[in-house]
């Protein structure tokens, strides 16, 4: 359940003069209790502001990740460095779990989401390339020109050499053709 910054700021000042708001329907009262004294621990570590919800997520370096890694390994709990740091106790687990995995690699973040099946495939959306200036511009049109000389040249030399090979195998089709017929010859005689 999503509680305001009011209600959770009332819950604690409530919990500081010794009460307990009542709690909210479908929330049994162990658990409601229990999420009031953390918003007291944060609150008291951090100030009342880290009760807000946060419209963003701080990205955290990899040199953070290992002060609060390092905190936890040196002997403090894991729930202890959350609060003092106003993160989510979870989220400070897991990088404790990567760390003693995979070491210092493991507290740099990852790119997310699924890998393309094609990675040279070009993406949705993506921004067009800068128009050239003119020389530039200039110099994509020669080339582009000399490109076309180039692929005419290309074919005329492939055309060329279809020829010879036709040329040269009807020459040898025509010299098969007299020998047999010189072979017939002196065989009649």
């Amino acid at each position: 359940m999503r509680y305001s910054y009011e209600f959770k700021r009332k819950c604690v000042e409530m919990y500081l003069h010794g009460q307990y708001p009542p709690p909210p329907e479908g929330l049994s009262v162990r658990q409601f209790h229990k999420a009031v004294r953390r918003w007291v621990r944060m609150a008291e570590a951090n100030g009342t502001e880290v009760l807000k919800h946060k419209n963003f997520i701080k990205p955290w370096t990899p040199e953070e990740r290992l002060l609060l890694v390092s905190q936890v390994m040196s002997g403090k709990t894991i729930q202890a460095v959350a609060f003092e740091n106003g993160i989510n106790e979870g989220q400070l687990y897991q990088w404790v779990r990567k760390y003693k995995i995979y070491g210092y690699n493991g507290l740099i973040p990852k790119q997310k989401g699924r890998k393309p099946k094609n990675p040279d495939m070009k993406k949705i959306g993506t921004r067009k390339p800068p128009k050239p200036n003119e020389s530039e511009h200039e110099e994509l049109i020669r080339l582009r020109a000399e490109n076309e000389y180039m692929k005419a040249e290309i074919e005329i030399i492939k055309k060329e050499i279809a020829l010879r090979e036709e040329k040269e195998a009807a020459r040898l089709k025509a010299k098969k053709q007299r020998s047999s017929k010189n072979s017939a010859q002196k065989d009649s005689n």
